[in-house]
């Protein structure tokens, strides 16, 4: 089988991320000594440099990591929460049905710097400026500007020039939209970054002291006080078409710290499959899995047409519950355990018919009734509109709704056995403005949040949103085998399952799996502002035979082809045989896997 690029195979370390800086910048921690935890973290703050679009300082990331010492996998919850003023009562008394999906209403308290930190004080060997230097350097000396990046840049940038000035001063070098491979600096943001390891450093005392003191200065120090004073101050225009003032604190940052879960799992083939808890959609893959086995998958064969229906009307079925039952299990009661049960999942598999199903059909775990937001008017149009067919991914939207991001996704393997699956976002430059003196933006994630109440993922302070981020771990026989990801919003829980049966049932290589022809439903409710929906619709790519498409339209779907390199992002690596093997995607054209 073809393959866009090799799969690699050796056993000193592996890194696969969407952008090759990142991959080369864990590499050389590995070659320099560091772990896989050192390797995740410097990484991590390249991406959030030479992808902006997709991720920032301002942003979240969950992580799954499989330490050998503690021979288990951990979740480290980079998510973070809504500010202590965020009701749907202050929402709905500005005549908001929805939480916008830009601007400063939507912000959330940004975790990914202290999830960071907690995985390099607990795991890693680095100190903070060891795990910055890079991220220092492709700020201050500058990085090759993606063209993506340009591009939104400039659909965006009267609006920074009109409504978001602090945006335009950082992304608008000389008032103009810098051209893609131009080389773009951030000095503001290089100077957060050396302020941080400088604060560090002078706290003195032991490694794990001066990570507490970087923490600090983030969530009680400088960076809270800029955060703090900025969204207190500021009105800015959002997708409401009004401005409006931010609600989060200095105090909300304060008062917030990364949480260490255990993961949520499944078993499934010989294979024990890790994700978060339900504050994200993770477990939205192990009921697909739990619905799935009633099916001989191997026997319809990868990318069959019984193959991609019966794939996509589990998912159909598991979304379903996500939107009824999902949300921070610290304020929700998740029925968690029943909806990944056999018993429930056995009969939740005999609505799968050999016709599309067009509706969106929650079930009754424990007896319990489903309830379902009441979806926008406009949530459900008909199938196979325009909105999916916008860009896939994260639709990181500004005010005149025209522009779509996606977010970005790191693993890492080391030849200790350390294993590391993270999935950055948020802070895009797109939906929130530059936060002045930081360089960087905040998390408009809250946007995912309901304002109507009474729902597991309503609106509440303190909370954290039902979030799409979504890493995958698998073992292997009780062994540790498979990190994985991809970026995607609510096809991450798609194209990652793919990727993941490709593999189990197709026998194919990492890369095959990556390569082969994707597919994804946008059946389900959009997470993101404004919550579209298109029942029935499947996209795919355009390298699935036209006899197949015809086969799938016939049962009911409502075809939409796209172009034949054009849907998911999935990278991964792997430990197998003595070897570690890593894999990367070559669409987008910008991830990268390397090793040795």
């Amino acid at each position: 089988m073809f393959t866009t690029r090799p799969e690699l195979v050796g056993d000193m370390g592996m890194v696969a991320s969407t952008h090759w800086l990142a991959s080369a910048t864990g590499m050389s921690v590995l070659e320099r000594g560091g772990n896989a935890a050192d390797a995740a973290v410097a990484a991590g703050f390249v991406l959030q440099v030479v992808e902006p679009h997709l991720n920032g300082p301002g942003g979240e990331v969950p992580i799954l990591l499989w330490s050998p010492d503690e021979e288990k996998v951990s979740v480290v919850c980079g998510q973070g929460v809504s500010p202590a003023a965020a009701t749907g009562e202050h929402l709905a008394g500005l005549g908001l049905g929805l939480v916008p999906g830009t601007g400063l209403l939507p912000t959330v308290v940004p975790g990914a710097f202290g999830a960071w930190m907690t995985l390099l004080e607990r795991w890693g060997t680095w100190t903070v400026r060891d795990v910055l230097e890079p991220a220092i350097g492709y700020a201050a000396n500058g990085h090759p500007l993606l063209g993506r990046v340009s591009t939104a840049i400039g659909t965006v940038a009267d609006m920074f020039r009109a409504h978001w000035p602090t945006s335009a001063a950082t992304w608008l070098p000389k008032g103009a939209v810098p051209a893609g491979g131009s080389r773009f600096t951030n000095p503001v943001l290089a100077a957060t970054y050396r302020r941080l390891a400088d604060e560090s450093e002078a706290a003195g005392g032991t490694r794990e002291n001066q990570i507490g003191a970087a923490r600090d200065a983030w969530y009680r120090g400088f960076v809270a006080e800029a955060i703090g004073a900025y969204c207190v101050g500021a009105e800015v225009r959002d997708t409401s078409g009004r401005a409006h003032g931010g609600l989060l604190t200095a105090d909300d940052l304060a008062g917030w710290e990364p949480a260490v879960e255990e993961p949520v799992t499944f078993d499934y083939h010989g294979h024990t499959v890790c994700k978060t808890g339900p504050w994200g959609q993770g477990p939205v893959f192990l009921q697909q899995l739990a619905l799935l086995e009633g099916f001989d998958l191997a026997e319809m064969g990868p990318g069959s047409a019984d193959w991609i229906h019966t794939v996509i009307e589990a998912g159909k079925l598991a979304f379903a519950d996500r939107e009824a039952w999902y949300g921070d299990p610290d304020f929700t009661d998740v029925p968690l355990t029943a909806l990944l049960s056999r018993d429930y999942n056995d009969e939740r598999r005999r609505l799968i018919s050999g016709t599309a199903s067009l509706e969106l059909l929650p079930g009754a775990p424990d007896g319990r009734a489903p309830r379902l937001p009441h979806y926008p008017d406009h949530a459900q149009p008909s199938a196979g509109g325009g909105a999916a067919a916008a860009g896939a991914g994260e639709p990181t939207v500004a005010p005149s709704g025209e522009t779509r991001g996606d977010t970005c996704h790191l693993d890492v393997a080391d030849s200790g056995g350390m294993m590391i699956s993270a999935t950055p976002s948020g802070g895009w430059f797109q939906s929130s403005p530059t936060v002045p003196g930081l360089g960087f933006c905040l998390s408009t994630r809250g946007q995912m949040f309901w304002v109507e109440q009474g729902l597991p993922n309503s609106l509440r302070p303190g909370a954290r949103p039902r979030t799409t981020l979504t890493p995958s771990f698998a073992l292997r026989d009780g062994k540790p085998w498979l990190a994985f990801g991809t970026p995607g919003g609510d096809f991450q829980d798609q194209w990652s399952l793919h990727f993941f049966l490709n593999v189990v049932h197709g026998g194919m290589s990492l890369q095959q799996a990556i390569d082969a022809p994707e597919f994804h439903s946008t059946h389900m409710p959009n997470s993101f502002y404004p919550r579209d929906s298109h029942p029935g619709h499947l996209l795919v790519e355009g390298r699935l035979a036209p006899d197949l498409i015809a086969e799938l339209a016939r049962r009911g779907h409502e075809m939409e082809v796209d172009g034949d390199w054009s849907l998911g992002r999935v990278s991964a690596v792997a430990r197998e045989d003595g070897w570690l093997k890593a894999a990367a995607n070559a669409r987008g054209m910008q991830g990268y896997a390397v090793g040795r």
